[in-house]
C-alpha cells in the first residue's frame, strides 16, 4: 500500500530589526525650538498666544495616543469576545439564510435519506429471508409488494444454516445505515451530525461495537471420525500432484496420506526436479512426531535409502483420462530424476474417462481395488478424485494423530509470520484473500459468477471491517496496482482509508524476514506463498475468494489451528456480482 509522502517542513526565519543607538535622539522636522527657559519680563500678548497654542498641541496629543491605544485593543476584545461566545449560532439565527438555499439543502438530504432507506429495506428483507426455512417461501410480502430480490440457489441452500453471528452482523450493518440516515437529515437543517448528538444526549445514542462479541472463536469439532496410520516399513506409496499451482498440489498430498492410511504405506514425497521443494514450505518432522512413527519420507531419504535405485513397481491409475492424469513430459521427468517404472499406466475405472466429472467413490471401493503386495505403487494425480470428501476434509483430517493439523507450514515460515504480523498488524486485523489474476474468465463460466466489480468488494470487505471492529487489513492478492489502489480508496470507515497492508519488499533494515534470508529461503515464490497463508491464518477474521484453492488451504489452516472465526467468509458471500460481462 502507497502512501503519500508527508509534506516537506516550511522553516520560517524572522530577521530582527538593527538595535536602536541609545544616543541617538530623533527630532522631527516640524518640530519647534521650545521657548526660552527665562521668565519674560513682563506680559506680551504674543507670548500669551504662544503659551495658548502650545496648550491646545499638547491636548490634542493626548487624544490621539488614546485612539492608538484603543485601535490596538479593539481587535484582542473581539478576538476574545469570539472565543468566548458562540457568535456562529448567534449570526445564523439573526441572518438566517435564505429560504431558497435551506430548502435545497433539505430536499437533497431527503432524497439522500430515502435511498438509504430503500436500501435497509432490502437489507432487513434479506435478513428476514435468511432466518426462512428451505421450504418456506422466499419472497415474503409486505403490504402485497414483493420487497426482496430472488434469492440464487447458493443462498437457498445456506438459508437454514445461517449462524447467529451472522444474524448479528447483519444488524450491526442496519444499525450503521441507520445512523448515515440520521446524519443525513440531520445536515439538511445545518445541525450536524449524529455524533454531535451522541456528545449531547447520552449513551443511549452510542453506535455499538460488537466486533469482540460476534466474531468469535469456533470451537473444534470433539467427534473427528478418523483411521490410524500404521504403515509397514517396507511397503512405499510414491505420491504424483502434477495439477495447479501449491495448493492444489497440497490437497493432493492430503488425499495421498488418507489412500497411504488404508494401504499401511509410507508416503514418499515428490522430488524437487520434478515438483516443489516441499522440504522448505512444510514441517516435515511435525508430521511424523504427529503420528509417533515414520509415516512421510522425503525423495532424498528414500534415494539414500535406496543407494539412488528408485524403482516404482504398479501404476494404479485412480484418475482414467489421461491415466493417473500423467502425460508423458511427467513421465521423462521421472525417469531424469533416477526413477524407473516397471508398469504401464492402466486406470482401475476406465468407465470414469466417459464422465464429464469425477464420481464420488468410498472407502470400500479403494480397498480392493488398490490393495497389493508390491513394493512401491503409485496411484497417480489425486487432486480431482472424490473420495469420502466430508471425511477427509473435516477439520484437523481424517487421520488419526496427536497434534492441531498435520500437513502446517515449516518453523521457520510460522516465525516469520509472527514476527510480521507483531511489526505491522497487531493482534486485532482481518486478512482478506482478494484473487483476480486469471480469475475473470474462470468466475464468469461458472453458474454464479465469483468475480465482483472493485466498488462491490469494497462494500463487502468494509462490512466485515466494521463488523469484527479491526483497524487494519492484510491484503494478499495478485491483483494489479490499479485494482488494489481504487480498494484502497473506498475501503472507509467514518470517512477514514482502513489501511490495506501488503508483505514490503525485502529490507535489510527490517529484521522480520531475517531468518528466511539467514537460511536462503528468502525471494522463493512458494515460501513467500505459504508466509501470505501462514499470515492470514493468524487474522481475527479471514475473508477468501469462492473457488480458490488457496483460500481453501487458509480455511483448513485456520480450522486446524483453532483460529477460525464465525464472521470467516468469501468475499460478497450470498451476494451476486452487480455486472457481469458476457462470455467470449
Amino acid at each position: 500500500m502507497s502512501r503519500d509522502p508527508p509534506s516537506p517542513s516550511h522553516h520560517l526565519s524572522t530577521s530582527s530589526d538593527d538595535e536602536e543607538d541609545p544616543h541617538q535622539t530623533l527630532i522631527p522636522q516640524n518640530e519647534t525650538k521650545p521657548p526660552p527657559l527665562h521668565p519674560p519680563t513682563g506680559p506680551s500678548v504674543f507670548e500669551i498666544g504662544r503659551t495658548t497654542a502650545a496648550r491646545i498641541t499638547r491636548s490634542a496629543a493626548f487624544p490621539n495616543k488614546r485612539c492608538l491605544i484603543l485601535l490596538v485593543c479593539l481587535p484582542l476584545v473581539l478576538v476574545l469576545l469570539f472565543f468566548s461566545l458562540d457568535l456562529r449560532r448567534t449570526f445564523s439565527s439573526v441572518l438566517p439564510a435564505g429560504p431558497a438555499a435551506v430548502s435545497d439543502r433539505m430536499r437533497e438530504a431527503e432524497l439522500r435519506a430515502l435511498f438509504l432507506l430503500r436500501n435497509q429495506q432490502l437489507g432487513l428483507m434479506r435478513l428476514w429471508n435468511s432466518t426462512l426455512p428451505p421450504d418456506a417461501g422466499i419472497g415474503s410480502n409486505v403490504n402485497g409488494s414483493d420487497l426482496s430480490p430472488t434469492p440464487s440457489p447458493v443462498q437457498r441452500s445456506n438459508l437454514s444454516d445461517v449462524s447467529l453471528g451472522e444474524i448479528k452482523l447483519a444488524l450491526l450493518e442496519q444499525l450503521r445505515v441507520n445512523r448515515e440516515i440520521r446524519d443525513v437529515l440531520l445536515s439538511g437543517h445545518g445541525i450536524g451530525n449524529f455524533s454531535e448528538l451522541e456528545n449531547n444526549f447520552g449513551p443511549e445514542f452510542d453506535f455499538p461495537n460488537f466486533g469482540s462479541e460476534i466474531c468469535k472463536k469456533t470451537e473444534r469439532p470433539t467427534d473427528r471420525r478418523t483411521i490410524e496410520w500404521k504403515p509397514k516399513k517396507d511397503r512405499f506409496l510414491f505420491a504424483i500432484c502434477l495439477s495447479g499451482q501449491m495448493s492444489n498440489h497440497l490437497i493432493c498430498l492430503e488425499k495421498h496420506m488418507f489412500f497411504a492410511a488404508l494401504l499401511d504405506r509410507i508416503l514418499i514425497l515428490p522430488s524437487p526436479k520434478v515438483d516443489y521443494e516441499y522440504s522448505h514450505v512444510l514441517d516435515i518432522e511435525h508430521i511424523n512426531k504427529c503420528f509417533g512413527r515414520k509415516v512421510v519420507m522425503t525423495f532424498e531419504e528414500y534415494e539414500q535409502e535406496k543407494k539412488g535405485k528408485i524403482h516404482i513397481n504398479k501404476f494404479i491409475c485412480y484418475i482414467a483420462s489421461p491415466p493417473c492424469y500423467v502425460d508423458e513430459e511427467h513421465l521423462k521427468k521421472l525417469k531424469s530424476a533416477g526413477v524407473s517404472i516397471g508398469s504401464k499406466l492402466e486406470a482401475v475405472w476406465p468407465e470414469d474417462a466417459k464422465l464429464k466429472e469425477p464420481k464420488k467413490r468410498f472407502v470400500g471401493d479403494i480397498m480392493p481395488k488398490f490393495s497389493s503386495n508390491e513394493e512401491v505403487i503409485a496411484v497417480g494425480d489425486l487432486f480431482f478424485a472424490d473420495v469420502e470428501e466430508e471425511w477427509v476434509m473435516q477439520p484437523g483430517g481424517p487421520l488419526k494423530h496427536s497434534c492441531q493439523t498435520v500437513i502446517q507450514p515449516s518453523r521457520l515460515i510460522v516465525l516469520t509470520a509472527q514476527r510480521f504480523v507483531q511489526t505491522f498488524l497487531g493482534g486485532n486485523f482481518v486478512a482478506l484473500h482478494f484473487r483476480r489474476h486469471g480469475f475473470l474468465k474462470f468466475c464468469n463460466v461458472k453458474k454464479e459468477s465469483c468475480f465482483f466489480p472493485i466498488p462491490q468488494a469494497a462494500e463487502c470487505v468494509k462490512r466485515v471491517v466494521e463488523g469484527a471492529g479491526s483497524p487494519v487489513i492484510y491484503l494478499s492478492t495478485d491483483a494489479a496496482d490499479s485494482e488494489t489502489t481504487l480498494l484502497q480508496k473506498l475501503v472507509k470507515l467514518n470517512g477514514e482509508e482502513v489501511p490495506l497492508v501488503r508483505r514490503p519488499e525485502h529490507n535489510s533494515a527490517e529484521k522480520w524476514d531475517a531468518l528466511l534470508y539467514r537460511n536462503h529461503m528468502g525471494g522463493d515464490a512458494q515460501v513467500e506463498a505459504m508466509l501470505d497463508k501462514t499470515i492470514c491464518s493468524m487474522a481475527k477474521v479471514f475473508v477468501g475468494s469462492a473457488g480458490s484453492t488457496f483460500t481453501e488451504d487458509i480455511l483448513r489452516l485456520r480450522r486446524g489451528w483453532g483460529s477460525s472465526s464465525s464472521c470467516d467468509q468469501y468475499l460478497c458471500q450470498g451476494h451476486l456480482p452487480d455486472f457481469i460481462a458476457e462470455t467470449d
